[in-house]
């Protein structure tokens, strides 16, 4: 005889087995509200336009990270915009000389970009200004920069000044965060530039931002000319 139970029945272990299979499935399928306006959402990875980076936020997550008057700079920025588009990528500060970086880090020489003190003199008076130029480039000092800041004689900084008067590390100096006195003298191809690799203010890290954001920075002057291909 058969044991009475029909095909439809559900009892003894395979039916403690079932009910534990839907009580499961309700869990995962509870009902989450929406998320409404007034909610944190969560930031999308950032997107990197070169190189090889393990690490990289944006630059205002990073401020603990980066030299105080560049961290200053990004908080202060009129333009919100152009200091949101800010990328900062961790990088090794034994590597940080535009050379090795650019092998170690596959970034274009086209798409980093240097900053460099220069002092300007005339007469008993020097002037200190920055300059901005790709790095496959060189700044024309002796007569660019000279016959621009009106000088008798323009050279780079030494290593000692441009440390002091940045408070920056050498190796890392940035066009954020400049002395507010300073000239920051940008060649034209770095605004052309869709994204430029710039230092963070120290030798560890650097910053990635459009090309066009450089030019909203205060002191701005865009030179043709100020940096012509490195021979």
């Amino acid at each position: 005889m058969g044991s009475g139970r029909g095909l439809g029945e559900v009892g003894g272990k395979g039916g403690e087995v079932g009910a534990a299979t839907a009580v499961r499935r309700a869990r995962r399928l509870r009902y989450s509200p929406p998320m409404t306006d007034d909610q944190p959402r969560p930031h999308p990875a950032p997107h990197l336009p070169f190189g090889n980076f393990s690490q990289v936020r944006s630059a205002l997550e990073a401020a603990d990270t980066l030299a105080a008057p560049v961290a200053e700079a990004l908080r202060t920025w009129e333009s919100r915009e152009a200091a949101e588009s800010v990328l900062y990528v961790d990088t090794d500060p034994g590597k940080a000389d535009t050379a090795v970086f650019s092998e170690s880090y596959a970034v274009p020489l086209e798409a980093s970009a240097n900053c460099v003190v220069v002092a300007a003199r005339r007469g008993g008076e020097t002037t200190l200004a920055a300059c901005l130029a790709l790095a496959h480039t060189r700044v024309d000092v002796n007569r660019t920069v000279r016959k621009h800041l009106g000088a008798r004689k323009a050279s780079f900084a030494d290593m000692d000044t441009a440390v002091s008067r940045t408070g920056m590390e050498y190796g890392g100096i940035t066009p954020l965060g400049l002395p507010a006195d300073w000239p920051l003298l940008v060649d034209a191809s770095v605004i052309d530039a869709p994204y430029v690799l710039v230092g963070s203010g120290s030798r560890r890290g650097k910053l990635i931002l459009p090309g066009k954001a450089i030019a909203q920075l205060p002191h701005v002057e865009v030179l043709e000319g100020l940096a012509p291909a490195a021979e």
